[in-house]
């Protein structure tokens, strides 16, 4: 239903994954798991807070995917799609038709705080998350508008990580 007046957008960054080797990033680098488990507490606590996303994208990185399967299973969202423009440098402002409702997107930094401070109009950089971390915004009458900015320890109890 394009056209409507509001819509939320939920950014989810991928949880802590292995190590780049030699300095350089892999698609195949999986969550560690330290990073599984904090996902999954950020995943559960967003939900009972009362979270839900109509939709899903994940970057295909298999560290992404990962996080975004946690989210499924936490309850955060009921559908799940691979998304090419959510790679690291990808073309993330075409992933945002028009649309209605509530839709996250699980990738990378520094895309998804840049893609923020596109929408809201904020420099470059201003914006950054945390492993784990989201943001989340809200569209009201064609208006960007910043409704939270969480890092991982807001969310949940640091011991039980």
């Amino acid at each position: 239903m394009p056209g409507s007046n509001s819509a939320d957008l939920v950014l989810l960054r991928h949880g802590i994954a292995e190590p780049r080797q030699a300095g350089r990033d892999h698609p195949d680098r999986a969550l560690t798991a330290a990073g599984r488990q904090r996902t999954r507490l950020v995943m559960a606590a967003l939900v009972k807070r009362g979270l839900r996303l109509d939709r899903l994208l994940t970057s295909p990185y298999r560290r992404a995917l990962q996080t975004a399967e946690l989210a499924l299973e936490a309850g955060l969202a009921s559908t799940l799609a691979l998304d090419e423009r959510l790679e690291p440098g990808g073309d993330l402002a075409t992933v945002l038709t028009p649309f209605d409702g509530a839709i996250g997107l699980v990738g990378h930094e520094p895309d998804l705080g840049d893609l923020a401070c596109g929408l809201l109009g904020c420099p470059q950089g201003a914006l950054v998350l945390k492993k784990a971390g989201v943001i989340q915004l809200r569209r009201s009458a064609g208006q960007w508008q910043l409704k939270a900015l969480l890092r991982p320890a807001l969310l949940i109890d640091e011991l039980s990580c």
